[in-house]
């Protein structure tokens, strides 16, 4: 006599399916990192329009950033030290700020912080990133700095999107909100760090809460399976 199946062959294609997605992606991104590089990037944004406006003295501009935009090629590059300074401290602090809250949830879930789907999405974004920035201070070098801006945006959501194979999908809208973000950007130059404060800022938030609130957030349906 055959026995009685035991099990649900579409619950096993769905494990079967879990386990692959674990096994080739890094599915424990904190939703948490991307609210706090977000809120990191607004308090830079507002940090950096009171910088401008002190280091480019022009009464007949309002604006921070368009004092930077309308300042001379001199000007420019004699502040780049304190430019390149203050974006480095928002870079690092919003890495600490993701680091700490995904090792958080890598440590829940019981699975390692550095393992290999993390190392292969570390490297997806690296790469477009790193040279995103060359390219965008090699524009600010040659006066167009009003690229500056939309090059930062088109490069991250490139980035995003070059790494969304490795993690979450939820990261790939997330990059096509940066591309498009930045498109936009070109078209106002003067509304550059506005455009900044949404990509980074809002952006972040917006899509950080959503990961949280599917994956993290007590009884989400996604819980399980990060």
């Amino acid at each position: 006599m055959k026995p009685a199946a035991t099990s649900d062959p579409l619950a096993q294609l769905t494990e079967i399916r879990a386990i692959m997605d674990r096994s080739s992606r890094f599915l424990s991104l904190s939703g948490l990192s991307g609210v706090g590089a977000g809120v990191v990037a607004l308090l830079g944004t507002a940090f950096s329009l009171r910088f401008l406006e002190s280091a480019f003295q022009d009464d007949r501009i309002v604006g921070g950033y368009q004092r930077l935009l309308h300042a001379s090629a001199d000007a420019r590059r004699a502040e780049l030290p304190s430019l390149l300074f203050l974006t480095g401290g928002m870079i690092a602090l919003a890495l600490l700020v993701a680091f700490f809250f995904t090792r958080r949830r890598t440590h829940r879930s019981g699975q390692t912080l550095w393992s290999g789907p993390a190392r292969r999405l570390a490297v997806a974004l690296a790469v477009p990133l790193v040279a995103g920035g060359l390219f965008c201070l090699r524009l600010y070098l040659g006066n167009e700095v009003a690229l500056v801006v939309p090059g930062l945006l088109l490069f991250y959501g490139l980035a995003l999107l070059n790494a969304s194979k490795y993690t979450l999908d939820e990261i790939r809208w997330l990059g096509l909100t940066q591309i498009g973000l930045g498109l936009l950007a070109m078209l106002l130059p003067d509304w550059g760090l506005l455009f900044f404060a949404l990509g980074f800022g809002l952006g972040h938030i917006g899509y950080g809460l959503l990961m949280y609130n599917r994956y993290e957030r007590p009884g989400a349906a996604g819980t399980s399976a990060a």
